[in-house]
């Protein structure tokens, strides 16, 4: 194991880092394979899946507690993902998935796991009976569990986007809001679609454990968005560029070596390989923490004004520069986050009316994930709510990148009210959606091909 030496000026600055700019690990994230807990029947298998998170993640809330004592930095969630359960379920002979869930809820309470991820599928160019089976399960999982997160991978670069799924999403996000109404449809805030999703993502909602990765593994997502803000705030305006930049990239490798360090020492103390650190800069709802303050740092009044997605695009590129001199191992997201309810700055932009659906949609072209947090009103169609994920997607897939929707039709909310989620979840104001009908579009299904730049052999 590669040991890390930390200098006395760089200990002072970490510790400066923690108490006055909310430097923290946002994730420590056991990723677990359920791939030999398949069985005969729904009982069978989530008595197995039970069985096997006790036994695997009995260690690791006490291992990250030791951690935050000994060195001084928060670890803001204690997280754990799994297979996609579509593939370890469809062994059994019921379509009820939804025991599974409440097995997996009732470990991750035990054990004090904040979230656990997985309740997962991968339909990017069709389903099986597995899949279809979970898709139909989760209004009623989310709805009826505390801790656990689904995400639904409809989209690659090689595929192309499966139109039947994301219709089916358009429709079940709006049936998970409404089952969890009096939260202000919080079951939807649980709920991720991807293009391109990551097999090793630590971040909730969208973690799941890849069937590509091994037993099991520790992923680490990083923080820091009031470190960078502080450093950027501290330039020159006379600054150009360039030096915003470099000053960005310097914290981000400062930002990594913290996120390296906790990840391998919770790898030695539970005995679990080392899997990798996620880049991204992820906000919180606490003042001073937030990606819109550093784009306002830049140069911007507010964020949402023309220059937003150029800002957001350095931003992104130098953490990920920064970042990658620091660790050997990126995966995951790697990138800038922009939840609008987990972000004050962005809570704000969106409530000024600067910061729009449409301009949050430009800005995922450069950065992490997509359009995530959300809040949009209740009466909002499903079909509206499936071209929104269309159109997210078909970024992801042009790009080549991960893109995401995490969007909540608050029910009973109309645009301008606030929806109350608490907690890192936020508040948000409600977004108006365009007027304009996209039914047709939504509703003609099949598979959207993929680009002709995916034919890449």
């Amino acid at each position: 194991m590669t040991v890390m030496n930390f200098t006395r000026d760089e200990i002072i600055e970490t510790i400066r880092m923690v108490q006055a700019e909310q430097l923290d690990i946002r994730t420590v994230t056991l990723g677990i394979s359920l791939r030999d807990c398949a069985g005969p029947s729904i009982s069978c298998v989530a008595d197995k899946i039970y069985d096997k998170l006790m036994e695997k993640g009995s260690e690791l809330v006490p291992v990250a507690l030791e951690l935050e004592k000994e060195f001084g930095i928060p670890i803001v969630n204690k997280r754990i993902s799994v297979t996609p359960i579509a593939l370890v379920a469809e062994s059994c002979k019921e379509s009820d998935y939804t025991p599974i869930a409440f097995a997996m809820d009732r470990a991750a309470k035990e054990l004090g796991i904040d979230f656990i991820g997985g309740f997962s599928a991968l339909v990017q160019k069709g389903f099986t009976r597995g899949d279809m089976n979970l898709l139909n399960c989760i209004p009623e999982a989310l709805s009826g569990t505390e801790r656990v997160c689904s995400s639904v991978n409809v989209a690659t670069s090689k595929a192309g986007i499966n139109m039947d799924a994301v219709r089916a999403m358009g429709s079940i996000i709006k049936e998970v809001a409404q089952l969890t109404e009096k939260q202000d449809g919080i079951g939807a805030a649980k709920l991720v679609v991807f293009a391109n999703a990551p097999d090793d993502n630590p971040f909730m909602a969208g973690a799941f454990h890849g069937p590509g990765e091994p037993e099991t593994a520790i992923n680490v997502g990083i923080s820091g968005p009031g470190v960078v803000n502080t450093v950027v705030s501290n330039l020159s305006t006379e600054a150009d560029l360039g030096e915003v930049s470099e000053v960005i990239k310097r914290m981000a490798f400062k930002i990594t070596r913290v996120g390296e360090l906790i990840g391998r020492e919770a790898s030695r103390r539970l005995g679990v390989p080392f899997g990798i650190i996620d880049l991204s800069l992820a906000p919180t709802p606490a003042v001073g923490d937030s990606i819109a303050n550093i784009l306002e740092a830049i140069g911007l009044e507010r964020c949402g004004a023309p220059g937003t997605t150029a800002a957001l695009a350095l931003l992104n590129d130098a953490v990920k520069k920064g970042g990658a001199m620091a660790t050997s191992y990126v995966g995951g997201l790697s990138g800038a986050f922009i939840p609008v309810s987990e972000d004050a700055g962005m809570i704000r932009a969106a409530a000024d009316g600067a910061l729009t659906i449409e301009k949050l949609e430009a800005m995922t072209c450069v950065c992490s994930v997509g359009l995530d947090m959300i809040a949009i009103p209740g009466d909002t169609s499903a079909e509206t709510i499936t071209a929104i994920i269309a159109d997210e997607m078909a970024i992801g897939v042009m790009n080549k990148k991960t893109t995401a929707v995490r969007i909540i039709p608050a029910p009973g909310k109309k645009a301008g009210d606030f929806v109350e989620f608490g907690g890192l979840l936020g508040r948000a104001p409600v977004m108006p959606v365009s007027s304009f009908d996209s039914s047709v579009f939504a509703q003609r299904g099949g598979q959207i091909p993929p680009p002709i730049q995916s034919l890449t052999n």
